[in-house]
């Protein structure tokens, strides 16, 4: 279901994030920039001061916050906060291990994180490495299924069939993405990767985001947006480790950290994860091929995809 949350649960849930990232120093710029992006576009609380608001501990969070909907995008958020702290502590970690437990809702970051502290980065890599090929696995174009272990001649012949298309259709916005990119079209190399990035860029195009390390990261949020399943929550957790915590990669760039160190990248993680809750309908993992022939904007209309607030920030394409 698309990231709501009920307004009367916003004030408990803001104080408990804040608790949630008091640990010594207290919170980061980063992680205040970041809950004050969130609680401004996605919750409309502008009046919340982040200064003055009381911090809920793990146990007087989980007592005032019983929706279950709610627990869980507040451990969507606390994650994604979890992950700006830099250095990483294993008190941060912890805290946020303990306010999961209080309100069961302990997922896949718990280890990754931990063994990230303890263990250090080659150890949480091989620990990422195994929870990004289960998650790629389930995100692939759905009527591709499995990548086989070789170039797929026929895959690139069936997209480059998208210059058949109308300009207007989202087949040749595909093409022109991949146009600008430089990139080669998926299929034309073996890679594992290759029915991913078919579905993954699809949905860059019709959410109009491009690919700045900002912007991938903008566009997982997008997706929790939309729905925020297990699959899409691990496609926020997957980008945030890779462009932000800095241990983990999908094998396509070197591991990035501190992205959303600045404002403004604070804001559009917010405003994508807002834009694309207020979308219709998960679009991430359609048969984008069926899609293809429409024009871009009647796609975009039947899903609900709203411009952005700044097309031309450098990290859209509309």
């Amino acid at each position: 279901m698309p990231f709501t949350t009920e307004p009367s649960d916003v004030d408990v849930i803001v104080s408990g994030l804040l608790g949630g990232i008091d640990v010594s120093g207290g919170p980061t710029h980063e992680q205040l920039s970041i809950l004050g992006a969130i609680t401004r576009r996605v919750w409309r609380r502008a009046d919340l001061d982040l200064a003055t608001m009381e911090r809920l501990g793990p146990d007087e969070t989980a007592a005032r916050l019983t929706s279950p909907s709610s627990r869980r995008r507040f451990h969507e958020i606390h994650v994604a906060l979890e992950s700006c702290r830099h250095p990483q502590t294993l008190e941060q970690v912890e805290l946020v291990e303990r306010y999961a437990v209080a309100m069961g809702t302990m997922g896949p970051d718990a280890p990754l994180f931990r063994t990230f502290v303890e263990h250090g980065t080659e150890r949480a890599t091989a620990d990422y490495d195994r929870f990004i090929a289960d998650l790629l696995a389930r995100r692939v174009e759905p009527s591709l299924g499995a990548t086989p272990a070789a170039a797929e001649p026929e895959l690139v012949s069936r997209l480059e069939r998208f210059a058949d298309l109308p300009a207007d259709s989202l087949g040749a916005a595909f093409l022109a993405f991949y146009e600008r990119s430089g990139l080669s079209l998926p299929g034309a190399t073996a890679s594992k990767l290759n029915h991913f990035f078919v579905a993954h860029d699809m949905t860059h195009v019709i959410a109009g985001i491009s690919t700045t390390a900002e912007g991938e990261v903008a566009l997982s949020a997008f997706q929790m947006g939309m729905d925020d399943n297990d699959i899409n929550a691990g496609a926020l957790l997957a980008s945030l480790i890779a462009h932000e915590a800095g241990f983990g990669t999908p094998g396509t760039f070197e591991p990035e950290s501190e992205t959303l160190d600045s404002d403004q990248a604070a804001e559009l993680l917010a405003a994508e994860l807002a834009r694309g809750s207020r979308c219709r309908a998960d679009f991430s993992l359609v048969d984008h091929f069926a899609l293809a022939p429409l024009p871009l904007a009647e796609v975009r209309e039947r899903f609900g995809v709203e411009a952005p607030d700044d097309p031309d920030d450098g990290h859209h394409l509309w």
